[in-house]
């Protein structure tokens, strides 16, 4: 879903990766100038990392500083493990 926020385009998403969901956003300005925000925290639950996503971009397309995630969880990679 896109939601507007100060004429600013912003895609939140909730990605699922085991058994956390990870928050992510894009930003589209008004100028054009696309901005992906990457990985921006780990949650329990694809409610709560939605919304944290959104927090996140609407703060960033404010100039506001960015919230900080509840979680600093590290996800690994099989491989790393090794």
């Amino acid at each position: 879903m896109v939601l507007f926020h100060r004429g600013a385009a912003i895609q939140a998403s909730a990605v699922r990766y085991g058994n956390i969901f990870i928050a992510r956003a894009c930003v589209l300005k008004e100028d054009g100038d696309s901005t992906s925000l990457g990985d921006l925290g780990q949650f329990a639950s694809h409610a709560c990392a939605y919304e944290f996503a959104v927090r996140c971009a609407s703060a960033f397309v404010d100039g506001a500083p960015m919230p900080r995630s509840p979680v600093q969880a590290i996800v690994h990679s099989e491989r790393a493990a090794r």
